[in-house]
């Protein structure tokens, strides 16, 4: 199927870009296209206009300072995957890039088009949950930083507005005693996620001095971990301590859970606590 007809503009920079789509009501943005262009050809959206970003400049690359990485909202998920600051501060960013689609959509896809899309079978947002990310809002009002539970609001659903543009997500890099996982039960046809899971672990004299765990594809959003973090803290970061931290990982479902037919939701929160064990190992191996 083709999409309908819109006008096609290209923007310069995060102003102009602003500008068209102030000019423009309803009009969507164009980044890596891997989104936006499916539910074009699906009709499932039919914009009037449509404002490519995808060369501007500004919105690229990968910055580490101030203990925090700092990625371009047109970064592409094969530059994150292959990026010395993303592997050696964020491991499970770096991971989750790695494994999204094929060579093809992760050397055009983006991380703004990723979150900004928001399918809760992503790869990415489970990751900036677990990692306490910030989304950079570039908006009407000037600038603003959302936290990943602000900016995640449902299914394919974020905080941002109709005039709002997402410039960069920041990630707190990993110190000493530090590290991060990220792994999924994918999708054999898709990739996506079926359940994924994300974890950051800190040690301290083999000791868990700090914990944190989300989990993707069995929700609207992804989920925190709050049961499994309190559960950890303070314990060894022996493999039975993980496994049982892990085990408490379904109290933290609601019951709202997306199933379909290949996993009912019962299935996927069945399941999430073996993710959520294979995360914490590997993350507690990598914080040494």
């Amino acid at each position: 199927m083709f999409a309908a007809d819109f006008e096609y503009y290209r923007a310069g920079s995060v102003a102009e870009a602003r500008e068209l789509l102030a000019a423009h009501p309803g009009a969507k943005l164009l980044a890596g296209g891997h989104s936006l262009i499916p539910l074009l050809k699906l009709r499932l959206a039919a914009p009037a206009a449509v404002v490519d970003i995808g060369r501007i400049g500004e919105l690229h690359g990968i910055s580490n300072g101030g203990g925090a990485l700092h990625i371009g909202a047109l970064t592409t998920h094969a530059e994150i995957a292959a990026s010395a600051a993303v592997n050696a501060g964020a491991e499970a960013l770096a991971e989750a890039a790695s494994q999204i689609g094929d060579p093809a959509v992760r050397n055009r896809g983006t991380i703004g088009g990723n979150v900004a899309h928001a399918d809760p079978a992503s790869d990415l947002p489970t990751v900036l949950a677990a990692l306490g990310a910030t989304f950079t809002v570039s908006g009407p009002d000037g600038e603003r930083s959302l936290a990943a539970a602000d900016f995640f609001q449902g299914m394919m659903a974020t905080a941002l507005g109709e005039h709002d543009i997402l410039t960069a997500v920041n990630v707190p890099a990993a110190g000493s005693g530090s590290g991060s996982a990220y792994v999924k039960f994918s999708h054999p046809a898709s990739r996506y996620a079926v359940v994924g899971a994300a974890a950051a672990v800190t040690g301290a004299g083999g000791t868990c001095a700090g914990a944190s765990v989300a989990v993707g594809g069995a929700t609207a959003v992804p989920v925190r971990c709050a049961s499994v973090e309190a559960a950890l803290a303070g314990r060894a970061l022996s493999a039975d301590a993980i496994a049982a931290a892990a085990a408490a990982a379904g109290s933290d479902f609601g019951d709202d859970l997306l199933g379909d037919v290949f996993a009912s939701g019962e299935y996927r929160k069945a399941v999430a606590p073996v993710y959520v064990q294979r995360a914490l190992t590997a993350a507690a191996e990598r914080a040494g």
